[in-house]
């Protein structure tokens, strides 16, 4: 194992790259912002960056399928699939504190294979590929071993869907018992899991262009990176429990309870 880079890996680095340099430039704030259907932000910048993305990629790969957040998806049925959100966290960028970031992943043959996390303004660059473990700004990084409940830092995303189900009452639980717990969102909580910094991250409300990048940093870091139900991450993925496998394990056993009498 190394930091040795496939020529996949080298294009996604050299592709964030270019979209950074968009991104710092419209972060000074000279861009529109208008409301997409789901009534979220959108600014011209996301869509720049994630142009920039896919020409970059295309001229690289132009046989490869792609699928953008902003541009949609376009291919003819490859064996591989570009997943890109060029700004997660477009309200966080619109109101210019630094928690947004580039995500950049490959699937081949619906498993995901590699991941760039790449966020500009705040300073951090991770990326991973399969069997080759994760990076952070160029450094080797893991997940943490602590696997007692009230030593684990759990950091919770989105969280709409849990609050108004059966769920919300174990996620009680867990918050009564553990260590610490915050809610750093988006790209931040996936790096801190990655690098052993915090224990389990759980969102019930997301999209698989947000996390698909960071389930393979995760992965490759020591990690576990399912959704909330324990099932695997896919095109149709909206939820997320991840965690070092201790905590995962444990906060698994919390969340879905065996039946009385099991």
């Amino acid at each position: 194992m190394g930091n040795e880079k496939s020529r996949f890996l080298q294009v996604a680095l050299q592709a964030a790259e270019l979209a950074a340099e968009v991104i710092r430039e419209g972060y000074q704030g000279n861009f529109e912002v208008r409301t997409k259907a789901d009534a979220t932000p959108v600014t011209e910048v996301d869509v720049d960056a994630e142009r920039v993305i896919r020409e970059h990629i295309r001229a690289a790969f132009p046989q490869h399928d792609f699928y953008g957040e902003e541009l949609g998806r376009e291919g003819q049925g490859s064996d591989y699939l570009w997943l890109v959100d060029p700004i997660d966290g477009t309200k966080a960028f619109v109101r210019q504190y630094p928690f947004f970031s580039t995500q950049i992943a490959l699937m081949h043959r619906d498993e995901l294979i590699l991941g760039v996390s790449s966020a500009p303004v705040a300073g951090e660059l991770a990326w991973a590929e399969i069997d080759n473990g994760a990076w952070l700004n160029g450094k080797p990084i893991s997940v943490s071993s602590i696997d007692v409940l009230e030593h684990a830092a759990v950091s919770l995303g989105n969280m709409h869907t849990l609050a108004d189900g059966p769920g919300w009452s174990d996620l009680g639980r867990i918050v009564a018992r553990c260590g610490r717990i915050r809610g750093y969102g988006d790209f931040l909580h996936y790096h801190l899991l990655a690098s052993g910094r915090i224990e389990v991250v759980i969102e019930s409300d997301v999209n698989i262009l947000d996390i698909a990048a960071l389930a393979v940093i995760t992965r490759e870091a020591g990690g576990v990176f399912t959704d909330i139900d324990g099932g695997r991450i896919d095109l149709e993925t909206t939820s997320v429990l991840a965690g070092n496998p201790a905590m995962y394990e444990r906060i698994a056993g919390m969340l879905h309870p065996a039946p009385v009498g099991r």
